[in-house]
């Protein structure tokens, strides 16, 4: 049984900033959690606890990673 992909990804950049896609669309490039929440509330989803392997998908670092 394959595991189905968690709806949000995070992926880092290489200037810091976090590549967040929501259903396999990119919705915009996040400097902190300020922002991925805000992507997330725009696309219809509140009080989305972030740190949910089967919401969001952390890719190099979970979401107290933000490289400067």
């Amino acid at each position: 049984m394959d595991k189905q992909q968690p709806p949000v990804v995070v992926h880092p950049l290489v200037d810091g900033k976090r590549l967040v896609k929501i259903h396999d669309q990119s919705v915009g490039k996040a400097r902190g959690l300020d922002d991925l929440v805000e992507f997330l509330r725009r696309a219809g989803l509140e009080d989305v606890d972030v740190d949910n392997p089967s919401i969001i998908e952390w890719r190099g670092g979970g979401s107290g990673v933000w490289p400067a």
